[in-house]
C-alpha cells in the first residue's frame, strides 16, 4: 500500500501510475472511492477522475473522456443527477448508507436518490452501477421524442371527442383512468393535454380545440413571480414586517387598520379605519371618488381630528388608493405599513369589522348615498357595541380606560 504523502509536487509521473493502479484495484475489491483516495493519499476529486476514465490504467492521460463517462455536462439542468453524484451514490450504498443518509451527503432530496436507485439499479441483480445508470439515465433523456397522444392514434380521438365535449384537461384525464384502468395506454396526465393543446407544431390535437378550454386561451399564461413584479407605487412601501412589535401585540393604542369597503358598480366607496388595541372605528367619506390623491385627503383629514398619542401607523394592503402614501406619512406623520400580497389575515381586525359594517352599508348599494354625519352615527353605534375580545368592554369605553392610563 501506498503511504499518505503530504505533498503532491515534488512526487514523479511514474508514483502516479503505482497510485492510480492500487486506487483502482481497492476500488474492485469494495474499498470506497472515499476510503482509496484516503488510504493512498491523494484527493477524492482524483479519484473519481481516475474513475471516469481520464486517465487510463496505465495511467496515461487520455486526450478526451468518454462521452458516457463525463461527469457533468453543461447541457444539462443541475437538477438532474450528473456521474460524479451517481459515482457517489454507488460508493455510499456499498458502505450501507440508507438513502436520506445518501441525500444529505449529497444535498439532494431523498426522493430523487430513492427514485434514482429504483430507476437505474441492475433490473436482474438489483446492483446499482453508476456507470449503467448513467447510460440509462442519457437513454431516457434522449429529446426529441414522440408524445404519447401522437403515438396513440385511438387516445388522440378519445381527447378529442371528450374536449369537444368541453370537459377540462383535467376531467379528461380523471374519465380516461376510470373507464379504462387496465389500459395504461390510454391514460395521460392533464399537464400533457395542456402541452399538446397550447405548444405549435406538435400535430397532437387540433389547435381548435383550445378555445373549447374554460379560459379560451390558446397559449399558456405565466404565473408571475417576485422577480417579474413591478413596484405597484412610485415610492418604497415599508412592509408589514418592519412594523413595531407594540402594534403586533395590541399593548399600545394608536397602531390603525385600515381598508375601503366598495360600493354599488365599483363607483363608490367608504373608508374604514380600525384602531388595533380598541377596535375603535372611524369612517371616511369618499363618496363617488376613490383616487388616490382624494383617499390621501380624507384620510388626513380624519386622522388629524385624533390626539397624537393615537397616532402610531397605519396598516394598509397594496390597494392603488394608496399612491401617496408618503405625502399622508409626511402630512399626518403616521407611518403606513403594507400587508403582504393576498394576506387579509394580517389586518384581522380591519376585515372583521368590514363585515359588520355591511349590516348597514349591504353591498351591491350606493354608498356616496350616505353623508359624513351618517357615517359618523354608524361609527359611534358600532363603537358602543361591547365585544367579546374586549371582555365585553365597548371599544368607546376600552379606549377612554387605555387614554387615562396614558396619561
Amino acid at each position: 500500500m501506498v503511504e499518505n504523502r503530504k505533498c503532491r509536487a515534488s512526487q514523479r509521473s511514474k508514483k502516479l501510475v503505482v497510485e492510480c493502479q492500487v486506487y483502482l484495484d481497492l476500488v474492485a475489491s469494495g474499498v470506497s472511492t472515499s476510503e482509496a483516495c484516503r488510504r493512498i493519499g491523494v484527493p477524492r476529486s482524483t479519484g473519481y477522475r481516475w474513475r471516469h476514465g481520464r486517465v487510463s490504467r496505465a495511467g496515461r492521460a487520455r486526450t478526451a473522456p468518454p462521452s458516457s463517462a463525463t461527469g457533468s455536462r453543461p447541457s444539462v439542468s443541475a437538477r438532474f443527477l450528473c456521474l460524479d453524484e451517481r459515482l457517489e451514490i454507488a460508493d455510499l450504498r456499498r458502505a450501507g448508507r440508507g438513502v436520506r443518509a445518501i441525500a444529505r451527503q449529497l444535498g439532494r432530496d431523498p426522493a430523487t436518490i430513492s427514485r434514482e436507485l429504483a430507476h437505474n439499479s441492475d433490473p436482474g441483480s438489483g446492483d446499482y452501477q453508476p456507470y449503467r445508470a448513467q447510460a440509462r439515465a442519457e437513454q431516457r433523456r434522449a429529446r426529441p421524442k414522440t408524445g404519447k397522444i401522437a403515438a396513440n392514434d385511438e387516445l388522440r380521438i378519445l381527447l378529442q371527442e371528450m374536449l369537444d365535449d368541453k370537459l377540462s384537461p383535467e376531467q379528461v384525464c380523471r374519465r380516461l383512468r376510470r373507464d379504462h384502468p387496465d389500459r395504461p395506454e390510454l391514460h395521460v396526465s392533464h399537464e400533457t393535454i395542456y402541452q399538446a393543446l397550447y405548444l405549435q407544431g406538435r400535430g397532437e390535437l387540433r389547435r381548435v380545440l383550445a378555445a373549447q378550454l374554460r379560459t379560451g386561451r390558446a397559449v399558456r399564461v405565466p404565473r408571475p413571480t417576485s422577480a417579474r413584479r413591478h413596484p405597484r407605487f412610485t415610492e418604497p412601501m415599508i412592509m408589514i414586517s418592519d412594523r413595531p412589535a407594540e402594534a403586533d401585540d395590541r399593548a399600545v393604542p394608536g397602531h390603525w387598520e385600515g381598508d375601503l369597503i366598495i360600493g354599488k358598480d365599483q363607483k363608490s366607496a367608504i373608508g374604514t379605519l380600525v384602531e388595533r388595541a380598541t377596535r375603535y372605528v372611524l369612517l371616511v367619506h369618499l363618496g363617488r371618488s376613490r383616487t388616490a390623491d382624494h383617499v390621501r385627503d380624507q384620510l388626513v383629514a380624519t386622522i388629524t381630528t385624533l390626539p397624537h398619542q393615537l397616532r402610531r401607523s397605519l396598516t394598509w394592503d397594496q390597494g392603488p388608493e394608496m399612491a401617496r402614501h408618503h405625502e399622508f406619512s409626511i402630512a399626518t406623520d403616521v407611518p403606513v405599513y403594507f400587508c403582504d400580497p393576498h394576506s387579509p389575515w394580517q389586518r384581522g381586525s380591519n376585515e372583521n369589522t368590514n363585515g359588520l359594517l355591511r349590516q348597514y352599508f349591504p353591498k351591491g348599494t350606493d354608498l356616496a348615498a350616505h353623508n359624513p354625519d351618517h357615517l359618523a352615527a354608524v361609527a359611534a353605534q358600532l363603537n358602543r357595541r361591547p365585544r367579546k375580545t374586549l371582555g365585553w368592554d365597548t371599544p368607546a369605553e376600552r379606549l377612554a380606560k387605555l387614554l387615562t392610563e396614558a396619561s
